[in-house]
């Protein structure tokens, strides 16, 4: 290896080991303070539901995995590949419905989830990135980076996202994220456990696999180390967010998986919505 690049490498390892002494783990402002207590909530009584109600039986289960694809289609589809990327344009129904599915398993509002995204690929894997493996560690990507303070996201990533039909999403955080937690119980104990909390820290954890899993390819420091990882695919239930080195490099594609061998059944689905005439614009990859 050649001097000039290793002392590069040296340097760049010794800044992300500094950027991530420095940043503390634990919340120390209000509003992480109010996340970190959600997900310690959240964490305690899924453990507690694992522990009394350990089988959800049948229907209970089959219920929670239609919810949890619903929301992964939703965050996907809505949030992700139709508003942050513009890869293709929503029948206004269906994008509602499918914002309400994403927040109903703990996804934040368009308005908040949207920009960071946005930022995250302007600055993937910098300094800049809060949620970047390389530099704050692997803890911090996955889960860390909600509750801790972060540079604040310019508005020109949010320029675009002042209509009412996304506004009004941040006045329904609350009784979604309530109904998303207690609404099982009004069918049972097992209903409340499984529907609510259980399926709800499987969700936040399956999601972070994205930000902390797939952004561990540091093969050029101070590069995007976003890669594809297979194995990620099972607990998204194969929506085609894991082959996020694809995402990275072709970012307003609207599919995600390229190939037969990289299963992307979010791009299938579309493919049904566009037939149907439910959406438009769709950016096939070339």
């Amino acid at each position: 290896m050649p001097l000039a690049q290793a002392s590069f490498i040296e340097l760049n390892e010794s800044q992300r080991r500094n950027a991530s002494t420095k940043r503390r783990m634990w919340p120390h402002e209000y509003k992480g303070a109010m996340v970190f207590a959600w997900l310690l909530i959240l964490h305690v009584t899924a453990v507690i539901g694992l522990v009394i109600c350990p089988l959800p039986g049948w229907r209970v289960f089959i219920a929670s995995v239609t919810l949890l694809f619903l929301g992964g289609l939703g965050a996907t589809l809505a949030y992700h590949r139709a508003i942050a990327h513009r890869s293709m344009t929503l029948n206004p129904v269906v994008q509602s419905i499918l914002i309400f599915f994403a927040m109903l398993t703990g996804v934040t509002p368009p308005r908040a989830w949207i920009p960071n995204h946005r930022y995250h690929h302007a600055k993937a894997d910098s300094p800049e990135d809060p949620s970047s493996p390389a530099w704050y560690g692997l803890w911090t990507a996955h889960l860390a980076w909600y509750w801790l303070p972060s540079t604040p996201v310019p508005a020109k990533y949010s320029a675009d996202l002042d209509g009412f039909s996304l506004r009004v999403w941040d006045y329904l955080m609350a009784p979604i994220l309530l109904l998303a937690f207690f609404g099982g119980a009004l069918l049972g104990l097992r209903e409340f456990f499984w529907l609510g909390a259980i399926r709800l820290a499987f969700t936040i954890h399956a999601n972070s696999l994205v930000n902390s899993v797939c952004h561990t390819g540091f093969d050029t420091p101070g590069e995007d180390s976003s890669r594809n990882v297979w194995w990620v695919g099972f607990p998204i239930l194969m929506l085609g967010e894991n082959w996020h080195r694809n995402h990275h490099s072709s970012p307003s594609s609207a599919r995600i998986g390229r190939s037969w061998r990289q299963p992307d059944v979010g791009y299938l689905l579309l493919l049904v919505l566009e037939k149907m005439g439910l959406a438009t614009g769709v950016r096939h990859p070339v």
